[in-house]
């Protein structure tokens, strides 16, 4: 990448956009915690017992947190540290946004740290990034209270049938990301054989905090597994 495009990434005005979002996201959790302590009351909770369900939620999330924070760092690498910080603070799914950021770049006809790699190609990614997790936050805001009686119906006519087409959804658009990126050397097949594993062993020993550690994971074997072939 050229020196604009690395000081593209870390401009005051991304910086104060980023800072914004990330406090929202603040507020939002503050004030989710404050409801939730005034519902615990109407239940029935103890005092004891609030507190211990929020140390057992901050302790949780210790380690899905430890396991995006290690990917961030690619990321950073990648978008630069306000984008990161402000997707990753928003979506908080490293795999995704990393695959996003990779469509933006392709879209433009490029590809991320590259030296085709320009401003107008990193803005397209930020683009992709924003508008693409737009859809969900937009959808969920307009359509969460409709989606229960339509869940009820699909339920009613074939229950299985809405977990399958998520499902089928999901596996078809990162299936076809990993695929894309395992046929390039034996490194890559590697890192992705790797995270499939990582997010077998979570399912069968039901610690889901694996499926975050998976990306990590795939990343550093690819790496090792990619400089142990360099010296072959």
């Amino acid at each position: 990448m050229t020196k604009e495009v690395m000081t593209a990434f870390s401009t005051v005005p991304l910086w104060m956009i980023a800072f914004t979002v990330i406090c929202i996201v603040i507020f939002q959790a503050l004030m989710f915690i404050r409801l939730a302590k005034k519902a615990a009351i109407e239940v029935g909770m103890t005092s004891k017992e609030v507190k211990i369900a929020i140390k057992t939620g901050l302790i949780g999330s210790i380690g899905p947190s430890f396991g995006i924070g290690i990917v961030i760092i690619s990321l950073i690498a990648l978008i630069g540290s306000p984008l990161t910080m402000m997707r990753i603070g928003i979506i908080g799914s490293a795999s995704t946004e990393a695959a996003a950021a990779e469509i933006g770049a392709n879209a433009f006809g490029s590809s991320l740290r590259t030296e085709s790699f320009t401003v107008e190609a990193f803005s397209t990614v930020v683009w992709t990034m924003c508008l693409g997790g737009m859809g969900w936050l937009l959808f969920t805001f307009l359509f969460t209270k409709s989606l229960g009686n339509v869940q009820n119906k699909l339920k009613a006519k074939n229950p299985k049938l809405m977990g399958i087409v998520s499902a089928a959804a999901m596996m078809g658009a990162f299936g076809y990301l990993a695929v894309e990126k395992m046929v390039i050397d034996i490194s890559s097949a590697v890192a992705g054989f790797m995270a499939i594993f990582t997010l077998f062993i979570a399912k069968k020993t039901g610690k889901t905090w694996l499926k975050e550690w998976s990306l990590a994971i795939a990343m550093m074997v690819g790496m090792y597994s990619g400089y142990l072939m360099s010296l072959i």
